[in-house]
């Protein structure tokens, strides 16, 4: 049933490029530096070596960061080392199925939450942005004033997490917005150095309702070698592409269930959600908090 919701969907959708439209002969932007870093790189690791070597640089990685490798196939059964990045899990974990239960989307750090104030949301503590800025310019003013005074999340995924994000409720997906940047770092030596980091990043905005119709949006941002940002609902969404200003993408009845996978990070990066104020009665984690995908995070 579900893939026939993502068919519906997609014959459905319609794609805008609503500003900065290519006119004849013009030439593509020249593309900022920590593009070309994130195309090199991803070139590298999206490369099948000869299976020895391939070896070699599938083990050395999990063994130079760390990767907890319990839940996933061995390193060596990796074709390239952006397969191992995207790497699927052997077995579904187990999570609420209480409707009122949001989920963690991703295996992450909690780099900072709270309470907007107005449409301030902090990038990490005493370093604050607008979130009206971070939604880009193909929202209205109404749509984005939903989430002023709510709540933020924001996950860091450091490169040694599992790299694929779920659905944390069962959700509507309304509209996706590509919004296209630059590819700075998201650590926590970044966080602090660079004012409106999240705002001058790539990223993917999703525009959701829970199915009580509370307004909330999900917010993929890329990161250095994070070039590539998947969505499996609506593939026509190209990151890291020479691509000029926003593409936005509607959907017809796209419901998506709990915990189902909808897309990666070729590496690691950030996930920021903005709910609608009272849409959490309770948020249960809090910035310097570990999470994992399935864990609930917070109450409707």
């Amino acid at each position: 049933m579900q893939s026939e919701l993502h068919k519906t969907a997609l014959e459905n959708t319609h794609r805008h490029l609503l500003k900065n439209k290519l006119g004849k002969g013009r030439k593509l932007e020249k593309r900022h530096i920590t593009s070309a870093i994130s195309q090199t790189f991803g070139k590298f690791a999206s490369h099948e070596f000869p299976h020895w070597f391939q070896k070699i640089v599938n083990n050395s990685y999990v063994k130079l960061m760390g990767l907890d490798m319990s839940e996933f196939h061995s390193p060596e059964t990796y074709k390239t080392l952006n397969a191992l990045f995207t790497r699927h899990l052997k077995e579904p974990r187990h999570f609420s199925l209480d409707a009122q239960d949001f989920i963690s989307p991703c295996d992450s750090l909690i780099s900072e939450c709270g309470a907007l104030v107005s449409d301030y949301a902090l990038q990490i503590k005493g370093m604050r942005y607008k979130t009206d800025e971070l939604l880009g310019n193909n929202f209205t003013d109404a749509e984005k004033k939903k989430v002023h005074d709510g709540d933020f999340i924001n996950f860091y995924l450091s490169p040694k997490d599992y790299h694929r994000y779920h659905v944390p409720i069962n959700m509507k997906v309304l509209k996706a917005v590509h919004i296209p940047g630059k590819f700075y770092p998201v650590n926590f030596p970044s966080l602090k150095k660079r004012l409106n980091l999240f705002i001058e990043n790539e990223r993917v905005v999703l525009e959701c309702e829970t199915m009580e119709r509370k307004r909330f949006y999900m917010v993929l941002v890329s990161a250095l070698n994070v070039g590539v940002m998947k969505v499996s609902f609506e593939p026509r969404i190209q990151t890291d592409a020479n691509v000029i200003g926003e593409q936005v993408y509607t959907f017809k009845d796209l419901y998506l269930d709990k915990g189902e996978d909808f897309g990666c990070f070729e590496m690691g990066s950030t996930i920021v959600i903005l709910s609608e104020k009272g849409m959490f009665s309770e948020i249960l984690v809090k910035a310097g908090d570990k999470v994992k995908f399935g864990d609930t995070i917070a109450k409707l």
